[in-house]
């Protein structure tokens, strides 16, 4: 074994970031983790602090080829997307908007 660590990329960060930062705006998000692991990376959002993760992002570079590096995973450990797209990928995450469509 090496000691390396995966990690996200600046790039990724700050689309995570952002990302985060708006559904905190929203009021549906209220923390999260960052995790190096030896064969991926995990961005854990939390609506409470003293709560499991809500949704765990995910960056897995052996999936690179096959499905896609990333992936969003519940709770509940069920994969609700992958890709090759962090962007595509974050958008299964996307609050739906309701909106009247007419009388």
């Amino acid at each position: 074994m090496s000691g390396r660590t995966i990690f996200f990329e600046r790039r990724e960060l700050d689309r995570l970031l952002r990302f985060y930062g708006r559904m905190v705006a929203a009021g549906e998000w209220r923390d999260y983790a960052m995790d190096a692991l030896a064969d991926r990376a995990l961005f854990s959002v939390y609506r409470r602090t003293s709560e499991a993760p809500l949704y765990q992002i995910e960056k897995c570079p052996e999936n690179a080829r096959k499905q896609g590096e990333y992936s969003v995973r519940a709770m509940d450990g069920r994969v609700l997307r992958r890709g090759h797209d962090l962007d595509q990928v974050l958008a299964v995450l996307e609050p739906k908007r309701m909106r009247v469509i007419g009388d």
